[in-house]
């Protein structure tokens, strides 16, 4: 077991926090067992409750090719049972406590959250490990599953205005490799094709305790949780792991554009994406507090100049991995997202030129030291608040742990937030947030919406 020394986490800290105060350290205890399985612990007795995440280290950027997809299938077939325990005993156990629980796939990671009175920790350890050892692999869910997430599709990205361009489309005209570029929800061609034989394989070569962490957050005993979760994950034979890709990518060299139809919108929209170096990047923390100096809010330096000042545009907004995650949250490469909707009669060009205009300037004067400061302690606050949550903290407990070997990272956070300069600031926009590095798309009203206009 190692140790990482903290303190309980009382809510009034958190409340009270500011810039100014020194940050509490959350207790992080982490194990790890013999097959692999890493177990992260938090001991938090300020109510009887707890949180639970479990993340495997399989994303959009793993999933086979010609599979589109099926990292965000394989999440919903892990609700629908086992042999051991129907479909729907997740459910009862959990919110018939009073719990909640949920899962999620993203760039690096799916994960399985789930949160409950302590009197249910021990059958939902069972129940997790219960389906990491074998799922109900039959047709009939597969197919059932399949039609949730095309219906998914259809409602979230088909059926809406702008229909998650801002990610989906951005990121495949901004990034050459596959793992990065391909659309993490999937298409219905490749859905179609999924078999049980596929579905069996990436459950053997992905859902294996050599690559998963489990994280417990609240009124919970680090030592008793170890043995509970040995007793029933220790077992589990280890997987041999296929090779991570290389998925990093160089800045780009030319400026990409696209222009689209929306079918569903009354109003235009940009979307906007330049390349970020991944979480190895000494510039990583610098790029995450710029993008939230130029989006985070209506307070931010875009909104105040291009809603506000301009009023060419009705909104905007973004961040570096937005809308997908955070600086903890990626393992790789992501994009610095700039997604408004502009005002039907102006100028595309002419908005996305006046954004440049006012990156450009950051990267020439940097931001006054008032602005950053506001912006650093907003960032860390909202974290805070966030890791309140026993469920969230246990997330990012396990992700942080997941993909980057290191819990402690969470603790870290204000510090790496904290250290960043107006010179940092000035030297990540002047390298990564250029014309050269811009992808960019225009997402046009239809037709039949354009003659409705006044």
């Amino acid at each position: 077991m190692k140790t990482i020394p903290g303190t309980i986490w009382p809510v009034l800290m958190l409340l009270a926090f500011s810039g100014a105060m020194a940050a509490p350290q959350l207790p992080v205890n982490v194990f790890k067992l013999d097959n692999g399985l890493t177990l992260v612990v938090s001991e938090d007795h300020s109510s009887p409750t707890f949180g639970l995440s479990i993340a495997y280290h399989v994303g959009f950027r793993l999933e086979p090719k010609a599979r589109t997809g099926f990292a965000h299938l394989f999440e919903h077939m892990l609700f629908e049972g086992t042999p051991n325990a129907p479909k729907g005993s997740f459910v009862k156990i959990i919110q018939g406590g009073g719990g909640s629980l949920n899962g999620s796939t993203r760039y690096d990671y799916t994960n399985y959250i789930s949160t409950a009175p302590v009197s249910a920790l021990e059958p939902i350890l069972w129940l997790e490990a219960d389906r990491m050892r074998h799922l109900d692999f039959s047709k009939e869910n597969l197919d059932n599953q399949r039609d949730v997430v095309k219906e998914e599709i259809r409602v979230n990205v088909k059926n809406q205005p702008y229909g998650l361009f801002f990610w989906t489309d951005l990121a495949a005209l901004a990034f050459d490799k596959w793992e990065n570029a391909h659309d993490g929800y999937g298409s219905f061609v490749d859905l179609d094709k999924a078999s049980i034989e596929d579905v069996k394989h990436f459950h053997h070569t992905y859902y294996a305790p050599n690559n998963a962490v489990i994280a417990l957050a609240g009124d919970v005993d680090a030592d008793a949780v170890y043995k509970l979760v040995n007793r029933y994950f220790g077992d589990i034979p280890r997987a041999k792991l296929p090779p991570l890709p290389d998925v990093s990518e160089s800045i780009n060299t030319k400026e990409r554009f696209e222009k689209e139809t929306d079918d569903h919108a009354m109003a235009p929209a940009l979307a906007i994406g330049w390349k970020m170096p991944g979480p190895d990047s000494p510039d990583y923390y610098s790029l995450a507090v710029l993008g939230e100096a130029l989006f985070g809010g209506e307070a931010s330096l875009l909104y105040q100049k291009m809603v506000k000042e301009k009023q060419s545009m009705l909104s905007i907004s973004g961040g570096m991995g937005w809308p997908l995650g955070d600086p903890l949250t990626f393992a790789g490469p992501s994009l610095m997202v700039a997604f408004g909707v502009y005002k039907p009669g102006s100028s595309a060009v002419q908005n996305t030129n006046d954004i440049q205009a006012t990156i450009d300037q950051v990267a020439a004067e940097g931001v006054d030291a008032k602005r950053l400061q506001a912006v650093k302690t907003k960032m860390i606050a909202d974290f805070y608040k966030k890791l309140a949550s026993n469920i969230t903290r246990a997330d990012y407990l396990a992700i942080t742990q997941l993909l980057h070997g290191n819990a402690d990272l969470v603790n870290r956070y204000s510090e790496f937030i904290n250290k960043v300069t107006t010179r940092d600031i000035r030297r990540a926009a002047a390298q990564y947030l250029t014309v050269a590095n811009r992808s960019w798309i225009d997402r046009e009203i239809a037709k039949q919406h354009q003659e409705k206009q006044p």
